[in-house]
């Protein structure tokens, strides 16, 4: 294995495994280092999205769903299955054949694209050189001629909570129970606290979730996030927000909560608790001291507009960095990067960057929201449309949630656009793909969709932009 490089990118999570190939692609000689012991204790490549993140969470989800489905809405469809049960063993075991088959993949991808992989933990050192500290205790220096650092991000653990080995965990630890809690508390109502929380209440757990703010879901369009409160209350999901946690009391096997909301000091109590109030940048130990790498006020590692750091020939990608905490968001800066090094002049929108939580019902959007823009002062007009009057909603059981759509007021572009309901996760795609193409709610309006589909109710909140929605009752302009 040689120790000179083109490009060493440190961190095999979806921005730097993808970085490393699209650079080895464009004939650069490439390493990524990568530091993951996986589940069974070898190592594994896919950082958090891969092993404890994005993909076991929606494998949970799935299975979580399909047991739902069948233990209390077949028999609209007229079909009976009798008792049902769930082996949870068994779909931790399927969730984890997923993962290891992924990540397995990435290092096949590693082997074609001639990519060496080096495991242990890697540091940036002076001149563009590695340090790589593998699991053997031997550490090696490499040198490179450009650096990307992709570290990814870290949960954030709060004093009021501190993780235990099988109580008190992050999303990780709630990838990996074997058994359903009877009461599951849930700290933070965010993706991965409104996910997780999700699967385990499929499964037959009352679930708490105390949200220290005051606005349920605050980022995202308020009638979307409205419209799923309403939802997630009704399936039992007890969502409590201006609700911070001050103290947990651990005792033989339940734990005492202790928060305080408007009406006071309050307390409940659960068998297993998930803390699951966002996420930091992981920049501890990744450059030596002498290096000077900068900073931003929250920690993350400092880049400009192509992603460079304050040292030449050296970048940061993904979670690490500036932006949404997002996979796709890291995968296509470490294209971006790749392609930067290579010669190309390569750019990425930000504006158009689509955000997904993957409940029941599914929120999605892209762009602006409506908040948002009143807070910018920039003149919109909004339509929407709900899935109740779908015909493919209807007839999948799924007539549940609105798309909503925000275009400029004087130019008619796409500004924005929301979904709450059946595959949000899939339509999103269509407004990142209007937004990037700078299209205006007029072309949607003008643009034929399949009947009967779920993406017609995007065609009409376009026509309901100006009013002239076919299937719905218009709103009376004032």
């Amino acid at each position: 294995m040689s120790t000179n490089y083109d490009v060493i990118v440190i961190g095999g999570g979806p921005g730097g495994y993808v970085a490393a190939i699209r650079a080895a692609q464009l004939g650069l000689k490439t390493a990524c280092v990568e530091k993951w012991i996986g589940k069974e204790g070898t190592p594994a490549l896919g950082g958090t999205c891969l092993n404890v993140g994005c993909i076991p969470s929606k494998a949970l989800l799935e299975s979580s769903e399909k047991y739902e489905e069948a233990s209390s809405h077949l028999g609209t469809h007229g079909i009976s299955t009798g008792d049902v049960s769930i082996d949870v063993a068994k779909m931790i075991g399927r969730k984890d054949q997923i993962v290891a088959g992924m990540t397995g993949g990435i290092a096949q991808l590693f082997k074609a694209n001639k990519i060496d992989w080096l495991q242990g933990h890697g540091k940036l050192l002076a001149e563009r050189q590695v340090s790589v500290a593998g699991h053997d205790g031997v550490e090696t220096t490499y040198q490179a001629k450009n650096v990307i650092i992709a570290t990814g991000s870290t949960p954030i653990n709060i004093p009021s909570a501190p993780l235990t080995d099988e109580l008190i965990v992050d999303n990780e630890g709630a990838l990996n129970w074997e058994t359903t809690p009877k009461r599951l508390g849930v700290i933070g109502a965010g993706v991965i606290g409104l996910e997780m929380g999700s699967v385990w209440r499929r499964l037959g757990a009352e679930v708490v979730v105390l949200e220290a703010m005051d606005t349920f879901l605050g980022g995202v369009d308020q009638q979307i996030a409205k419209h799923s409160l309403k939802e997630f209350k009704k399936q039992g999901l007890d969502i409590k927000t201006g609700a911070r946690l001050n103290n947990t009391v651990v005792g033989e096997n339940e734990l005492t909560l202790e928060y305080s909301d408007k009406d006071g000091d309050q307390t409940v109590t659960v068998d297993r608790l998930i803390v699951a109030v966002g996420r930091r940048a992981n920049t501890i130990d990744i450059a030596d001291e002498s290096v000077g790498l900068a900073l931003d006020d929250r920690g993350r590692v400092d880049v400009n507009d192509k992603l460079e750091t304050n040292i030449p020939g050296v970048y940061a990608i993904g979670d690490v960095v500036r932006g949404p905490m997002l996979a796709h968001k890291a995968e296509e800066e470490g294209v971006i990067v790749a392609e930067c090094i290579a010669g190309q002049n390569s750019t990425m929108h930000y504006d158009a960057i689509p955000w997904v939580i993957y409940t029941d019902p599914e929120i999605a959007w892209v762009g602006k929201t409506e908040e948002q823009l009143k807070e910018e002062g920039i003149a919109y007009k909004s339509g929407s449309f709900s899935f109740a009057i779908n015909g493919r909603a209807q007839a999948m059981d799924k007539a549940n949630g609105l798309v909503k759509i925000l275009a400029d007021e004087t130019t008619d572009r796409i500004l924005g656009m929301h979904f709450v309901g059946p595959m949000a996760s899939e339509l999103v795609g269509q407004g990142v793909i209007a937004m990037e193409s700078q299209n205006t709610a007029e072309d949607l309006a003008r643009t034929v969709f399949a009947h009967p589909s779920l993406s017609e109710c995007i065609h009409e909140a376009a026509f309901s932009v100006d009013g002239r929605a076919i299937h719905g009752v218009n709103r009376r302009k004032k």
